[in-house]
């Protein structure tokens, strides 16, 4: 019997992927925003697909700061690690 694949929607694009293509972003309890990379932190999870162009259309569209109500001053450092997640993703594994 085939597993059932989990399936997140993006944040950003609004579509709908497998879990394992995307990045978790988590905003906690006291309000602060980070990129989650193992998918195990506290809080509020939202997803964001792992496509460098997409991630940067929403920084300049400033995507995030509307979905999760934050400012920019909060959203650069995410924004800085959602992109170098998807960038240690794409280095081949050896």
């Amino acid at each position: 019997m085939a597993r059932k694949i989990p399936m997140r929607k993006c944040i950003l694009t609004n579509e709908m992927h497998p879990k394992a293509d995307l990045i978790r972003v988590v905003v906690n309890k006291e309000g602060e925003v980070a990129a989650d990379a193992t998918g195990k932190k506290n809080g509020r999870g939202s997803y964001v697909v792992k496509d460098l162009d997409k991630v940067n259309n929403a920084r300049g569209k400033k995507v995030l700061e509307k979905v999760l109500g934050k400012t920019t001053e909060t959203l650069d450092p995410v924004y800085d690690e959602i992109i170098r997640l998807i960038y240690r993703e794409d280095i081949p594994k050896r």
